[in-house]
């Protein structure tokens, strides 16, 4: 068996249970007690400006289409 006849959704594939628990005693260990609601602060922040941002041009879009609809009556 060689490397090219492995199927590549063995290769990619979600962490299990185990995996897990591994990521998380690192995370622990890297960024200590104190640090961790700082981290996930600081990440909820982020999505939370990502979504703000994503909506923002959907409404941008939305309101271009709307604009040309009515350029067009």
């Amino acid at each position: 068996m060689t490397i090219a006849s492995i199927n590549p959704q063995f290769l990619i594939s979600m962490p299990s249970g185990g995996e897990w628990g591994i990521i998380l005693l690192v995370v622990i260990v890297l960024f200590g007690g104190k640090k961790i609601p700082e981290l996930a602060r600081g990440i909820g922040k982020g999505i939370r400006e990502f979504n703000d941002a994503k909506d923002g041009v959907k409404s941008d879009i939305e309101a271009g289409i709307n604009n040309k609809e009515v350029e067009k009556k």
